[in-house]
């Protein structure tokens, strides 16, 4: 399987462009149509990402991301974190490789690559309208299923697109916390699974019929461990995801 090119592209930031310019720009260079992303993994990986997911062994950590210049973007997100947390996640580090070539203040990265993952996953042009008869919690339930974020990121996005008042917000923010909802929400939005990397394996040992050892060694890895996470798993993580 040959190598696709990818359509990653660097944006810049500067005093005329701003991190939803960016996620915009994003969204355009990949034909990417209005309204919710229905699958943020297939995105990117049909961007050009290599996207995998793994038990990072931590709840502190949600995804992780590299573009090492010339090669393919890389993408590691937690099982840990729920499906609607996860998208954003992998939002947020897409935002880091677009935006931060190099590393800066780590708080005023990290508040740009939320920014940016809002824009991309939460279009302001496509979204406000949502919001323009009020909100309540059973109204943030039915927007988490349809744009696949959670309901406190919905909550904050009507609050930054002035829709609902700083009042309204925390009144919100505090209903939520009582209910639980501030760590375990309604509304279940199901993980979606990389394909990308499991086609890339499947073509090297049964197609170029490479040796498990070989093919491990590529990946700098036992071939117990390759086995592990990338042929014994490969059927799970194969498995397309649906919104319930």
């Amino acid at each position: 399987m040959p190598e696709e090119p990818s359509r990653f592209v660097r944006v810049p930031l500067n005093d005329l462009v701003t991190p939803k310019d960016a996620a915009r720009r994003v969204r355009r260079e990949w034909n990417m149509p209005p309204g919710p992303v229905l699958d943020m993994v297939g995105v990117a990986e049909s961007a050009g990402a290599l996207v995998l997911t793994e038990d990072l062994d931590s709840d502190l950590l949600d995804a992780v991301s590299q573009w090492p210049e010339g090669r393919q973007p890389l993408l590691l997100a937690n099982t840990r974190t729920p499906g609607d947390r996860r998208r954003f996640s992998i939002a947020h580090e897409l935002g880091h490789m677009v935006m931060h070539p190099v590393p800066g203040a780590a708080s005023t990265q990290e508040k740009q690559a939320d920014a940016f993952a809002a824009e991309f996953l939460m279009p302001a042009a496509d979204i406000r309208a949502s919001f323009s008869d009020g909100i309540d919690l059973s109204g943030l339930a039915d927007l988490k299923r349809t744009w696949g974020v959670s309901m406190s990121a919905l909550l904050r996005r009507a609050q930054t697109l002035n829709t609902i008042s700083e009042w309204q917000y925390r009144t919100l923010m505090i209903e939520m916390s009582a209910l639980g909802y501030r760590t375990t929400e309604p509304v279940e939005v199901l993980p979606e699974h990389p394909q990308r990397v499991a086609a890339l394996v499947q073509h090297l040992l049964t197609i170029r019929q490479m040796p498990l050892e070989e093919a491990a060694a590529c990946a700098h890895l036992l071939p117990e461990d390759f086995q592990r996470l990338y042929v014994d798993g490969a059927d799970s993580s194969s498995i397309p995801a649906t919104r319930r």
